[in-house]
């Protein structure tokens, strides 16, 4: 076993020392003079027949040594990590600090990696870590406004004759110039004021328009060939309409949901309204209890780690040079990871394993949100090997629950706030979980609050294995569970990387 010393140059950065004899470089100088020997075209020889002691002659040890040292960095590499019990978070780099002399049988290469790694901080004590809240608001006015979006559920879009306003929905055509070149155009583009979702200064050039009048404006183009130039932009303002709400009376109640009455149905809404508060304090606590611990832990953050990241975001939105938008990511870039590395050391101490049932409410979930159908996005990820990357979400997800489920939770005015909905996950029954494979057809999981939930240890932390996924079937079992239970995944927070991770 090749000698490993371990060196922190700062407390997330190490330098890894391994000393390799030429007898433990030896299966890679045979697999580099097999190589060398496809290579090289010596007459009297075929290519792959090559005898070493004439690739010595006519090559050289030394290449042979060097191929061969090559071919076995990551090896090497993989060895040191495993001796020093160290975590990479980065791509490291390698030196060679000492070629072993050809000549002499009992001279050792030196190999030196660095490479940023995870950091050691203790986790702070968060059972019974009391976190205060604001009131949910459960007012009139909360369910009037969402009965209003029910109503524009239902509206209808009637044709006016009068300047357009903010909330009217208009028609567009719209041609783009750059230095006098059409560059872009589109007609009958319907677009609501004030949405912002379509060119900077539209909504600015079409409110006091009415049908049949232009304008022009300059904006910044966000596509095509000339993405990010300024160009001057046509706007012909076709009709302008007005979204005509229905009577919010007993018919309505009928035509809009289950109820006969409006008053039922403001009752509905008024329970609805009364969980998104819940849920509104739900994400509050959530980022209260991983900012406290966060700062109580002192977590140290990877300049490099940072920089990369800053740089990748930055560069996505061309915005490279903008200095002031760059402190903004770099401090949300930073929080973000130590969030990863809070999550990651959560789940090794709760012993966090995600169920079958949460991973494919997961995947369910994120095939709408991106338009898929299950299989479709199962089939992505697995070409893409972000299936480890899923599963590492998930279950930092479930640790985040765990944990925050142990809190103490109160409002403004101290009344304990019952979070168990907002940090419920799944366990499975032993029973079921090994009998799993001889059943002929699958049970769902159990759904538990997490305070129960953390009683039932896994036997190795989730990290550590990746369950299998049966392409097909497990996309539509995924499919069927959550459809059925209309379960949400939930989100931890841009992801390291990143979504992030929004």
């Amino acid at each position: 076993m090749p000698k490993t010393t371990a060196e922190k140059l700062t407390p997330t950065r190490v330098k890894l020392s391994v000393d390799v004899t030429l007898d433990e470089l030896e299966p890679y100088l045979k697999q580099a003079y097999k190589t060398i020997a496809e290579q090289v075209s010596i007459p009297g020889f075929r290519k792959g027949k090559v005898p070493a002691p004439i690739i010595d002659q006519r090559v050289g040890r030394e290449a042979v040594i060097q191929e061969a040292v090559n071919a076995s960095l990551d090896n090497f590499y993989q060895v040191a990590l495993g001796e020093s019990n160290e975590r990479p978070m980065g791509r490291p780099t390698a030196d060679v600090a000492a070629w072993p002399d050809a000549k002499d049988p009992k001279s050792t290469l030196s190999l030196v990696f660095e490479v940023e790694v995870r950091p050691e901080f203790t986790l702070p004590k968060y059972d019974g870590i009391k976190l205060t809240v604001d009131n949910a608001q459960i007012d009139a006015d909360a369910v009037e406004a969402e009965l209003t979006k029910l109503r524009e559920r239902f509206g209808t879009l009637v044709t006016v004759d009068r300047p357009a306003k903010t909330g009217d929905f208009v028609e567009l055509d719209l041609v783009a110039t750059v230095d006098g070149e059409e560059v872009d155009q589109a007609s009958g583009v319907s677009y609501e004021v004030g949405a912002g979702n379509l060119l900077e200064g539209t909504d600015e050039a079409v409110e006091t328009l009415t049908a049949g009048e232009s304008t022009t404006f300059t904006s910044q183009l966000l596509g095509g060939e000339h993405e990010g130039r300024d160009a001057e932009v046509a706007l012909t303002l076709t009709a302008v309409k007005e979204r005509e709400l229905p009577e919010a009376d007993d018919e309505f109640a009928q035509l809009a949901s289950e109820f006969d009455t409006i008053n039922e149905l403001r009752e509905s809404l008024k329970e609805q309204v009364g969980r998104a508060g819940v849920f509104a304090q739900g994400q509050q606590a959530r980022d209260l209890f991983t900012d406290t611990l966060i700062e109580k832990a002192g977590i140290p953050v990877s300049e490099e780690l940072v920089e990369e990241e800053v740089h990748r975001h930055l560069e996505g939105e061309g915005r490279l040079e903008d200095d002031e938008h760059r402190a903004e990511v770099r401090i949300s870039s930073e929080k973000q990871i130590q969030l990863q590395l809070l999550l990651d050391a959560i789940v090794e101490a709760e012993e966090v394993t995600p169920t079958q049932n949460e991973l494919s409410q997961y995947i369910f979930q994120s095939a709408q949100q991106y338009g898929m159908e299950p299989t479709e996005f199962l089939q992505a990820i697995s070409q893409g090997n972000q299936m480890g990357v899923i599963l590492g979400e998930v279950t930092r997800n479930k640790a985040l629950a765990l944990a925050l489920a142990k809190a103490t939770v109160v409002d403004q005015d101290g009344n304990a706030v019952d979070l168990s909905e907002f940090t419920a996950v799944d366990v499975e029954d032993e029973a079921e979980a090994e009998g799993a494979e001889d059943a002929p057809s699958e049970k769902p999981a159990k759904k538990a609050p997490a305070k129960k939930a953390a009683a039932k240890k896994a036997d190795k932390p989730a990290a550590t294995e990746e369950p299998a996924l049966d392409d097909d079937e497990a996309a539509k079992k995924a499919a069927r569970s959550a459809a059925a239970k209309k379960a949400a995944a939930t989100r931890a927070a841009k992801k390291a990387a990143a979504e992030a991770a929004e």
